[in-house]
Protein backbone atom coordinates (compact mmCIF):
# COMPACT_ATOMS: atom_id res chain seq x y z
CA UNK A 1 0.00 0.00 0.00
CA UNK A 2 1.37 3.41 -0.94
CA UNK A 3 -0.77 5.61 1.31
CA UNK A 4 -3.00 4.92 4.29
CA UNK A 5 -5.40 7.72 5.31
CA UNK A 6 -6.90 8.15 8.76
CA UNK A 7 -10.20 10.02 8.68
CA UNK A 8 -13.30 9.81 6.49
CA UNK A 9 -14.37 13.44 6.46
CA UNK A 10 -14.17 15.72 3.46
CA UNK A 11 -10.39 16.11 3.60
CA UNK A 12 -9.62 12.42 3.99
CA UNK A 13 -12.04 11.33 1.26
CA UNK A 14 -10.92 14.14 -1.04
CA UNK A 15 -7.27 13.18 -0.64
CA UNK A 16 -8.07 9.49 -1.23
CA UNK A 17 -9.93 10.32 -4.44
CA UNK A 18 -7.11 12.50 -5.77
CA UNK A 19 -4.40 9.98 -4.87
CA UNK A 20 -6.04 6.92 -6.38
CA UNK A 21 -6.86 8.87 -9.54
CA UNK A 22 -3.14 9.50 -10.01
CA UNK A 23 -2.19 5.85 -9.64
CA UNK A 24 -1.32 5.49 -5.95
CA UNK A 25 -2.61 2.49 -4.03
CA UNK A 26 -4.75 3.88 -1.22
CA UNK A 27 -6.68 2.73 1.83
CA UNK A 28 -8.72 4.86 4.21
CA UNK A 29 -10.14 4.08 7.64
CA UNK A 30 -12.87 6.06 9.38
CA UNK A 31 -13.73 5.13 12.95
CA UNK A 32 -17.43 5.98 12.43
CA UNK A 33 -19.58 6.63 9.36
CA UNK A 34 -18.29 8.86 6.60
CA UNK A 35 -19.03 12.54 7.32
CA UNK A 36 -20.14 11.71 10.86
CA UNK A 37 -17.96 14.47 12.31
CA UNK A 38 -17.28 18.07 11.32
CA UNK A 39 -18.06 17.52 7.63
CA UNK A 40 -21.79 17.01 8.20
CA UNK A 41 -22.25 19.82 10.73
CA UNK A 42 -21.40 22.79 8.51
CA UNK A 43 -23.62 25.67 7.40
CA UNK A 44 -23.98 23.80 4.07
CA UNK A 45 -22.29 26.46 1.95
CA UNK A 46 -19.74 26.58 -0.83
CA UNK A 47 -18.60 30.17 -0.39
CA UNK A 48 -15.65 32.49 -0.28
CA UNK A 49 -16.33 33.64 3.24
CA UNK A 50 -17.34 37.28 2.99
CA UNK A 51 -16.44 38.01 6.61
CA UNK A 52 -12.89 36.65 6.18
CA UNK A 53 -12.11 39.79 4.18
CA UNK A 54 -12.22 41.73 7.46
CA UNK A 55 -9.42 39.51 8.77
CA UNK A 56 -7.37 40.15 5.59
CA UNK A 57 -7.43 36.50 4.53
CA UNK A 58 -7.40 37.49 0.87
CA UNK A 59 -5.59 34.38 -0.39
CA UNK A 60 -8.08 32.07 1.32
CA UNK A 61 -11.07 34.05 0.07
CA UNK A 62 -9.73 34.16 -3.49
CA UNK A 63 -9.02 30.41 -3.54
CA UNK A 64 -12.48 29.66 -2.13
CA UNK A 65 -14.20 31.96 -4.63
CA UNK A 66 -12.37 30.33 -7.52
CA UNK A 67 -13.49 26.93 -6.24
CA UNK A 68 -17.21 27.78 -6.07
CA UNK A 69 -17.93 27.24 -9.73
CA UNK A 70 -15.36 24.44 -10.08
CA UNK A 71 -17.25 22.42 -7.45
CA UNK A 72 -20.62 23.45 -8.87
CA UNK A 73 -19.62 21.98 -12.24
CA UNK A 74 -18.31 18.82 -10.56
CA UNK A 75 -21.51 18.13 -8.64
CA UNK A 76 -24.42 20.26 -9.93
CA UNK A 77 -26.96 17.94 -8.28
CA UNK A 78 -25.77 18.57 -4.69
CA UNK A 79 -24.37 22.08 -5.22
CA UNK A 80 -26.75 24.85 -6.26
CA UNK A 81 -26.37 28.63 -6.63
CA UNK A 82 -28.01 30.75 -3.96
CA UNK A 83 -28.54 34.50 -3.65
CA UNK A 84 -27.85 36.09 -0.26
CA UNK A 85 -29.56 39.22 1.03
CA UNK A 86 -27.47 41.42 3.34
CA UNK A 87 -29.68 44.07 5.00
CA UNK A 88 -27.91 47.28 5.87
CA UNK A 89 -27.98 47.85 9.63
CA UNK A 90 -27.55 51.54 10.38
CA UNK A 91 -25.79 50.99 13.69
CA UNK A 92 -23.14 48.60 12.39
CA UNK A 93 -20.92 48.55 9.29
CA UNK A 94 -21.52 51.58 7.03
CA UNK A 95 -23.13 51.08 3.65
CA UNK A 96 -20.01 52.10 1.71
CA UNK A 97 -17.93 49.48 3.54
CA UNK A 98 -20.41 46.73 2.73
CA UNK A 99 -20.45 47.76 -0.93
CA UNK A 100 -16.65 47.82 -1.06
CA UNK A 101 -16.43 44.38 0.51
CA UNK A 102 -18.96 42.99 -1.97
CA UNK A 103 -17.10 44.62 -4.87
CA UNK A 104 -13.95 42.77 -3.77
CA UNK A 105 -15.98 39.59 -3.28
CA UNK A 106 -17.31 39.85 -6.83
CA UNK A 107 -13.93 40.46 -8.41
CA UNK A 108 -10.99 38.89 -6.58
CA UNK A 109 -12.06 35.33 -7.31
CA UNK A 110 -13.75 35.64 -10.66
CA UNK A 111 -17.27 34.65 -11.65
CA UNK A 112 -18.51 32.86 -14.71
CA UNK A 113 -22.16 31.83 -14.29
CA UNK A 114 -22.97 33.38 -10.91
CA UNK A 115 -24.66 36.81 -11.10
CA UNK A 116 -23.02 39.87 -9.49
CA UNK A 117 -23.98 41.93 -6.46
CA UNK A 118 -26.91 44.33 -6.71
CA UNK A 119 -28.46 46.88 -4.37
CA UNK A 120 -31.97 46.21 -3.04
CA UNK A 121 -34.76 48.53 -2.01
CA UNK A 122 -36.18 46.40 0.80
CA UNK A 123 -39.35 48.50 0.91
CA UNK A 124 -40.23 47.16 -2.54
CA UNK A 125 -38.37 43.86 -2.94
CA UNK A 126 -40.07 40.72 -1.59
CA UNK A 127 -36.92 39.98 0.41
CA UNK A 128 -37.83 42.92 2.63
CA UNK A 129 -41.32 41.63 3.51
CA UNK A 130 -40.21 39.24 6.31
CA UNK A 131 -37.90 41.87 7.81
CA UNK A 132 -38.61 44.67 10.25
CA UNK A 133 -39.63 47.95 8.54
CA UNK A 134 -36.44 49.66 9.77
CA UNK A 135 -34.44 47.67 7.20
CA UNK A 136 -34.98 49.63 4.02
CA UNK A 137 -31.77 48.99 2.07
CA UNK A 138 -29.79 45.86 1.35
CA UNK A 139 -27.40 44.11 -0.98
CA UNK A 140 -27.75 40.81 -2.79
CA UNK A 141 -24.79 38.64 -3.82
CA UNK A 142 -24.07 35.09 -4.97
CA UNK A 143 -22.67 31.98 -3.32
CA UNK A 144 -23.66 28.30 -3.42
CA UNK A 145 -25.30 25.83 -1.09
CA UNK A 146 -24.20 22.20 -0.74
CA UNK A 147 -25.32 18.96 0.84
CA UNK A 148 -22.13 18.58 2.86
CA UNK A 149 -22.48 14.95 3.95
CA UNK A 150 -23.25 13.88 0.39
CA UNK A 151 -20.20 15.76 -0.86
CA UNK A 152 -18.12 13.54 1.43
CA UNK A 153 -19.75 10.26 0.50
CA UNK A 154 -19.57 11.03 -3.24
CA UNK A 155 -15.83 11.62 -2.91
CA UNK A 156 -15.60 8.30 -1.06
CA UNK A 157 -17.71 6.56 -3.71
CA UNK A 158 -15.56 7.92 -6.54
CA UNK A 159 -12.37 6.93 -4.73
CA UNK A 160 -13.71 3.37 -4.30
CA UNK A 161 -14.85 3.25 -7.94
CA UNK A 162 -11.28 4.07 -8.93
CA UNK A 163 -9.79 1.33 -6.75
CA UNK A 164 -9.24 2.75 -3.27
CA UNK A 165 -10.06 0.62 -0.24
CA UNK A 166 -12.59 2.34 2.03
CA UNK A 167 -13.07 1.09 5.58
CA UNK A 168 -15.83 2.88 7.52
CA UNK A 169 -16.41 2.05 11.19
CA UNK A 170 -12.83 0.89 11.44
CA UNK A 171 -10.39 2.50 13.86
CA UNK A 172 -6.61 2.64 13.61
CA UNK A 173 -5.73 1.34 17.07
CA UNK A 174 -1.95 1.19 16.67
CA UNK A 175 0.69 2.71 14.38
CA UNK A 176 4.39 2.03 14.32
CA UNK A 177 7.29 2.86 12.08
CA UNK A 178 8.88 -0.22 10.61
CA UNK A 179 11.97 1.10 8.87
CA UNK A 180 10.92 3.08 5.83
CA UNK A 181 7.29 1.99 6.15
CA UNK A 182 4.37 1.89 8.51
CA UNK A 183 2.67 -0.97 10.28
CA UNK A 184 -0.93 -0.31 11.32
CA UNK A 185 -3.38 -2.28 13.40
CA UNK A 186 -7.05 -1.76 12.59
CA UNK A 187 -10.08 -2.79 14.63
CA UNK A 188 -13.53 -2.83 13.04
CA UNK A 189 -16.92 -2.37 14.67
CA UNK A 190 -17.21 -6.08 15.41
CA UNK A 191 -13.85 -6.10 17.20
CA UNK A 192 -11.99 -7.92 14.42
CA UNK A 193 -8.35 -6.85 14.03
CA UNK A 194 -6.31 -6.63 10.85
CA UNK A 195 -2.74 -5.62 10.03
CA UNK A 196 -1.82 -3.21 7.25
CA UNK A 197 1.38 -1.73 5.88
CA UNK A 198 1.90 1.55 4.03
CA UNK A 199 4.74 3.68 2.77
CA UNK A 200 3.11 6.88 4.04
CA UNK A 201 0.29 7.74 6.45
CA UNK A 202 -1.98 10.79 6.14
CA UNK A 203 -3.50 11.95 9.42
CA UNK A 204 -6.73 13.66 8.32
CA UNK A 205 -8.70 12.94 11.48
CA UNK A 206 -10.21 16.42 11.71
CA UNK A 207 -10.89 17.40 15.33
CA UNK A 208 -9.23 14.16 16.42
CA UNK A 209 -5.97 14.90 14.57
CA UNK A 210 -4.07 15.72 17.77
CA UNK A 211 -5.55 12.67 19.49
CA UNK A 212 -4.07 10.46 16.77
CA UNK A 213 -0.67 12.03 17.41
CA UNK A 214 -1.02 11.55 21.16
CA UNK A 215 -2.29 7.98 21.08
CA UNK A 216 -0.02 6.68 18.32
CA UNK A 217 3.15 8.60 19.12
CA UNK A 218 2.83 9.35 22.80
CA UNK A 219 2.98 13.08 22.13
CA UNK A 220 1.07 14.29 25.14
CA UNK A 221 1.90 17.88 24.24
CA UNK A 222 0.48 17.74 20.70
CA UNK A 223 -1.59 20.88 20.20
CA UNK A 224 -2.01 21.94 16.59
CA UNK A 225 -5.71 22.65 16.27
CA UNK A 226 -8.11 24.92 18.07
CA UNK A 227 -11.46 23.22 18.57
CA UNK A 228 -14.31 25.63 17.89
CA UNK A 229 -17.92 24.58 18.32
CA UNK A 230 -20.47 25.80 15.82
CA UNK A 231 -24.17 25.19 16.45
CA UNK A 232 -27.21 25.59 14.21
CA UNK A 233 -30.95 25.56 14.59
CA UNK A 234 -33.51 24.51 11.99
CA UNK A 235 -36.86 26.30 12.23
CA UNK A 236 -40.18 26.39 10.48
CA UNK A 237 -39.77 28.54 7.40
CA UNK A 238 -40.53 32.22 8.15
CA UNK A 239 -40.47 33.38 4.51
CA UNK A 240 -41.61 32.09 1.12
CA UNK A 241 -38.96 33.21 -1.36
CA UNK A 242 -35.86 31.18 -2.28
CA UNK A 243 -33.13 33.58 -1.16
CA UNK A 244 -30.99 33.38 1.99
CA UNK A 245 -30.12 36.11 4.48
CA UNK A 246 -26.84 37.12 6.08
CA UNK A 247 -27.32 39.16 9.23
CA UNK A 248 -24.73 41.34 10.98
CA UNK A 249 -24.66 41.21 14.76
CA UNK A 250 -23.57 43.79 17.32
CA UNK A 251 -20.66 41.53 18.38
CA UNK A 252 -19.18 41.87 14.84
CA UNK A 253 -20.17 38.32 13.93
CA UNK A 254 -22.67 37.26 11.29
CA UNK A 255 -25.30 34.55 11.07
CA UNK A 256 -27.05 33.02 8.07
CA UNK A 257 -30.73 32.18 7.57
CA UNK A 258 -30.85 29.74 4.66
CA UNK A 259 -33.79 27.94 3.00
CA UNK A 260 -33.38 24.29 3.96
CA UNK A 261 -35.04 21.08 2.79
CA UNK A 262 -37.93 23.00 1.20
CA UNK A 263 -40.01 23.64 4.33
CA UNK A 264 -37.42 24.90 6.80
CA UNK A 265 -34.74 27.51 7.40
CA UNK A 266 -31.26 26.80 8.76
CA UNK A 267 -29.92 29.48 11.12
CA UNK A 268 -26.28 29.57 12.24
CA UNK A 269 -23.59 29.46 13.22
CA UNK A 270 -22.09 30.15 16.60
CA UNK A 271 -18.37 30.22 17.42
CA UNK A 272 -17.16 29.14 20.85
CA UNK A 273 -14.05 27.34 22.01
CA UNK A 274 -14.61 23.69 22.83
CA UNK A 275 -12.88 21.24 25.14
CA UNK A 276 -13.49 17.52 25.42
CA UNK A 277 -14.44 14.80 22.95
CA UNK A 278 -15.81 16.39 19.74
CA UNK A 279 -18.32 13.56 19.52
CA UNK A 280 -20.04 14.98 22.61
CA UNK A 281 -20.71 18.45 21.20
CA UNK A 282 -24.32 19.58 21.64
CA UNK A 283 -25.94 22.97 21.36
CA UNK A 284 -26.11 24.92 24.59
CA UNK A 285 -29.09 26.98 25.71
CA UNK A 286 -26.84 30.05 25.41
CA UNK A 287 -26.05 29.25 21.76
CA UNK A 288 -29.68 28.55 20.93
CA UNK A 289 -30.79 31.82 22.49
CA UNK A 290 -28.00 33.70 20.69
CA UNK A 291 -29.27 32.48 17.32
CA UNK A 292 -32.90 33.13 18.18
CA UNK A 293 -32.21 36.65 19.45
CA UNK A 294 -30.01 37.71 16.57
CA UNK A 295 -32.35 36.34 13.92
CA UNK A 296 -35.31 37.95 15.66
CA UNK A 297 -33.51 41.29 15.61
CA UNK A 298 -34.11 41.25 11.84
CA UNK A 299 -37.30 39.28 11.23
CA UNK A 300 -40.61 41.07 11.60
CA UNK A 301 -42.04 38.10 13.51
CA UNK A 302 -39.66 36.80 16.21
CA UNK A 303 -38.25 33.29 15.91
CA UNK A 304 -39.22 31.44 19.09
CA UNK A 305 -38.02 28.28 20.82
CA UNK A 306 -41.19 26.45 19.77
CA UNK A 307 -40.31 27.11 16.11
CA UNK A 308 -37.14 25.03 16.40
CA UNK A 309 -37.55 21.56 14.87
CA UNK A 310 -33.93 20.39 14.99
CA UNK A 311 -30.53 21.49 16.24
CA UNK A 312 -27.03 20.28 15.51
CA UNK A 313 -23.53 21.09 16.67
CA UNK A 314 -20.11 20.28 15.32
CA UNK A 315 -16.53 20.98 16.26
CA UNK A 316 -14.28 22.59 13.67
CA UNK A 317 -10.57 21.79 13.92
CA UNK A 318 -9.13 25.21 13.09
CA UNK A 319 -5.39 25.54 12.86
CA UNK A 320 -4.27 27.20 16.09
CA UNK A 321 -2.73 30.46 14.95
CA UNK A 322 -2.99 32.10 18.37
CA UNK A 323 -6.02 34.22 17.52
CA UNK A 324 -7.59 35.74 20.61
CA UNK A 325 -11.19 34.92 19.62
CA UNK A 326 -12.68 31.76 18.17
CA UNK A 327 -14.29 33.68 15.30
CA UNK A 328 -10.91 35.22 14.40
CA UNK A 329 -9.04 31.90 14.09
CA UNK A 330 -7.95 31.21 10.51
CA UNK A 331 -10.04 28.91 8.31
CA UNK A 332 -6.99 28.20 6.16
CA UNK A 333 -5.31 24.79 6.11
CA UNK A 334 -1.80 23.75 7.09
CA UNK A 335 0.01 20.58 5.99
CA UNK A 336 2.96 19.34 8.02
CA UNK A 337 5.20 16.35 7.50
CA UNK A 338 6.78 14.30 10.26
CA UNK A 339 9.76 11.99 9.97
CA UNK A 340 13.49 12.24 9.42
CA UNK A 341 15.38 10.96 6.40
CA UNK A 342 14.97 7.21 6.12
CA UNK A 343 11.91 7.13 8.38
CA UNK A 344 8.38 6.40 7.24
CA UNK A 345 6.74 9.78 6.52
CA UNK A 346 3.59 11.08 8.20
CA UNK A 347 1.53 13.91 6.70
CA UNK A 348 -0.70 15.79 9.13
CA UNK A 349 -3.65 17.86 7.91
CA UNK A 350 -4.69 20.77 10.12
CA UNK A 351 -7.65 23.09 9.55
CA UNK A 352 -9.31 23.74 6.22
CA UNK A 353 -12.86 24.45 5.12
CA UNK A 354 -15.41 22.60 3.02
CA UNK A 355 -15.11 24.91 0.00
CA UNK A 356 -11.35 24.44 -0.39
CA UNK A 357 -11.19 20.69 0.24
CA UNK A 358 -10.22 19.90 -3.37
CA UNK A 359 -7.33 22.38 -3.31
CA UNK A 360 -6.23 21.01 0.05
CA UNK A 361 -6.26 17.53 -1.46
CA UNK A 362 -4.13 18.68 -4.41
CA UNK A 363 -1.62 20.27 -2.02
CA UNK A 364 -1.55 17.12 0.10
CA UNK A 365 -0.93 14.91 -2.95
CA UNK A 366 1.93 17.18 -3.99
CA UNK A 367 3.45 16.59 -0.54
CA UNK A 368 2.96 12.85 -0.97
CA UNK A 369 4.78 13.04 -4.29
CA UNK A 370 7.72 14.82 -2.67
CA UNK A 371 7.91 12.14 0.03
CA UNK A 372 7.40 8.86 -1.84
CA UNK A 373 7.52 9.78 -5.51
CA UNK A 374 5.25 11.51 -8.01
CA UNK A 375 2.52 9.56 -9.81
CA UNK A 376 0.23 11.21 -12.31
CA UNK A 377 -0.85 14.80 -12.69
CA UNK A 378 -3.58 16.89 -11.07
CA UNK A 379 -6.92 15.80 -12.53
CA UNK A 380 -9.86 16.56 -10.25
CA UNK A 381 -10.73 20.07 -11.44
CA UNK A 382 -12.64 18.85 -14.48
CA UNK A 383 -13.83 15.49 -13.15
CA UNK A 384 -17.46 15.09 -12.10
CA UNK A 385 -18.49 13.40 -8.89
CA UNK A 386 -20.84 10.38 -9.12
CA UNK A 387 -24.21 11.40 -10.50
CA UNK A 388 -22.98 14.81 -11.58
CA UNK A 389 -21.77 14.20 -15.13
CA UNK A 390 -24.09 16.74 -16.75
CA UNK A 391 -24.25 20.47 -17.45
CA UNK A 392 -25.34 22.58 -14.50
CA UNK A 393 -28.44 23.58 -16.49
CA UNK A 394 -29.44 19.91 -16.82
CA UNK A 395 -29.35 19.48 -13.04
CA UNK A 396 -32.07 22.09 -12.73
CA UNK A 397 -34.47 20.04 -14.87
CA UNK A 398 -33.40 16.48 -14.02
CA UNK A 399 -36.40 15.95 -11.73
CA UNK A 400 -38.68 16.68 -14.67
CA UNK A 401 -36.93 13.98 -16.70
CA UNK A 402 -37.39 11.52 -13.85
CA UNK A 403 -41.11 12.27 -13.83
CA UNK A 404 -41.27 11.70 -17.58
CA UNK A 405 -39.52 8.31 -17.40
CA UNK A 406 -41.39 7.31 -14.21
CA UNK A 407 -44.82 9.03 -14.37
CA UNK A 408 -45.93 7.54 -11.04
CA UNK A 409 -43.39 9.64 -9.12
CA UNK A 410 -44.64 12.44 -6.93
CA UNK A 411 -42.84 15.61 -8.12
CA UNK A 412 -41.44 16.19 -4.62
CA UNK A 413 -39.90 12.71 -4.55
CA UNK A 414 -38.47 13.16 -8.06
CA UNK A 415 -36.96 16.48 -7.00
CA UNK A 416 -35.40 14.95 -3.88
CA UNK A 417 -33.90 11.99 -5.75
CA UNK A 418 -32.49 14.27 -8.46
CA UNK A 419 -31.02 16.59 -5.85
CA UNK A 420 -29.34 13.80 -3.87
CA UNK A 421 -28.27 11.31 -6.52
CA UNK A 422 -28.20 13.16 -9.82
CA UNK A 423 -28.01 10.79 -12.76
CA UNK A 424 -27.61 7.84 -10.40
CA UNK A 425 -31.21 8.27 -9.30
CA UNK A 426 -31.97 5.97 -12.24
CA UNK A 427 -30.18 3.18 -10.38
CA UNK A 428 -32.69 3.54 -7.56
CA UNK A 429 -35.74 3.71 -9.82
CA UNK A 430 -34.53 1.25 -12.49
CA UNK A 431 -37.54 -0.17 -14.38
CA UNK A 432 -40.13 0.50 -11.67
CA UNK A 433 -43.66 0.99 -13.05
CA UNK A 434 -45.27 2.11 -9.80
CA UNK A 435 -44.49 2.93 -6.19
CA UNK A 436 -45.07 -0.71 -5.29
CA UNK A 437 -42.02 -1.63 -7.35
CA UNK A 438 -39.85 0.52 -5.05
CA UNK A 439 -40.49 -1.89 -2.17
CA UNK A 440 -41.37 -1.22 1.42
CA UNK A 441 -42.36 2.31 2.39
CA UNK A 442 -40.59 3.47 5.58
CA UNK A 443 -42.16 6.90 6.03
CA UNK A 444 -41.93 10.33 4.41
CA UNK A 445 -41.01 9.42 0.80
CA UNK A 446 -38.37 6.80 1.64
CA UNK A 447 -38.68 3.42 -0.06
CA UNK A 448 -36.78 0.15 0.14
CA UNK A 449 -35.05 0.58 -3.22
CA UNK A 450 -33.36 3.77 -1.99
CA UNK A 451 -32.33 2.14 1.28
CA UNK A 452 -30.90 -0.83 -0.60
CA UNK A 453 -28.92 1.51 -2.85
CA UNK A 454 -27.53 3.38 0.15
CA UNK A 455 -26.51 0.15 1.86
CA UNK A 456 -24.98 -1.36 -1.27
CA UNK A 457 -23.29 1.72 -2.76
CA UNK A 458 -22.88 4.28 0.02
CA UNK A 459 -21.89 2.27 3.11
CA UNK A 460 -25.06 3.03 5.08
CA UNK A 461 -25.42 0.61 7.99
CA UNK A 462 -27.84 2.26 10.38
CA UNK A 463 -30.97 4.33 10.14
CA UNK A 464 -29.12 7.46 11.29
CA UNK A 465 -26.77 7.11 8.30
CA UNK A 466 -29.78 7.27 6.01
CA UNK A 467 -32.06 9.83 7.67
CA UNK A 468 -29.43 12.33 8.89
CA UNK A 469 -26.42 12.03 6.55
CA UNK A 470 -27.34 10.44 3.20
CA UNK A 471 -30.70 12.26 3.36
CA UNK A 472 -32.34 14.62 5.86
CA UNK A 473 -35.56 12.66 6.11
CA UNK A 474 -35.18 12.60 9.87
CA UNK A 475 -36.89 15.98 9.74
CA UNK A 476 -40.03 14.27 8.42
CA UNK A 477 -40.03 10.77 9.91
CA UNK A 478 -41.33 9.73 13.31
CA UNK A 479 -39.22 7.95 15.92
CA UNK A 480 -41.22 4.76 15.29
CA UNK A 481 -40.55 4.96 11.55
CA UNK A 482 -36.81 5.48 12.11
CA UNK A 483 -36.73 2.54 14.54
CA UNK A 484 -38.46 0.30 11.99
CA UNK A 485 -35.94 1.36 9.36
CA UNK A 486 -33.08 0.58 11.70
CA UNK A 487 -34.47 -2.91 12.38
CA UNK A 488 -34.87 -3.54 8.65
CA UNK A 489 -31.29 -2.45 7.89
CA UNK A 490 -29.87 -4.59 10.70
CA UNK A 491 -31.74 -7.63 9.42
CA UNK A 492 -30.78 -6.94 5.80
CA UNK A 493 -27.09 -6.57 6.69
CA UNK A 494 -27.12 -9.82 8.66
CA UNK A 495 -28.73 -11.68 5.77
CA UNK A 496 -26.38 -10.37 3.08
CA UNK A 497 -23.46 -12.55 1.94
CA UNK A 498 -20.06 -11.43 3.22
CA UNK A 499 -18.51 -8.78 1.01
CA UNK A 500 -21.80 -7.71 -0.52
CA UNK A 501 -22.76 -4.90 1.85
CA UNK A 502 -21.52 -1.58 3.13
CA UNK A 503 -20.87 -0.17 -0.30
CA UNK A 504 -18.05 -2.66 -0.81
CA UNK A 505 -14.58 -1.67 0.29
CA UNK A 506 -13.31 -0.89 -3.20
CA UNK A 507 -14.26 -1.01 -6.84
CA UNK A 508 -17.91 -1.80 -6.13
CA UNK A 509 -18.96 -0.50 -9.49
Amino acid sequence: MDVFIIGGGINGCGIARDLVGRGYSVALAEMNDFASGTSSWSTKLIHGGLRYLEHYEFRLVREALLEREVLWRMAPHIIRPLRFVLPHHGGLRPSWLLRLGLFLYDNIGGRDRLPPTRTLDLTRDEAGAPLKPSFTKGFEYSDCRVDDARLVVLNARDAADRGATLLPRTEVTAMRREGAGWGLTLTDGAGARSEWTARLVVNAAGPWVDRVLKSSFGRADAHNVRLVQGSHIVVKRPFDHDRAYIFQNADARIIFAIPYEDDFVLIGTTDRDFEGDPADATITAEERDYLLQNASAYFRHPIRVEDVVWTFSGVRPLYDDGASKAQEATRDYVLRTDGTAGEAPLLNVFGGKLTTYRKLAEAAVEKVGELIGVKGEAWTEGASLPGGHMPVSAAETLHQHLCETHPFLDPALAKRLARLYGLRAQEILRDAKGLGDLGRHFGADLYESEVAYLMDQEWAMRAEDVVWRRTKLGLRMSEAEVAALDAFMTEAAAAAPDGQTQGETSGAR
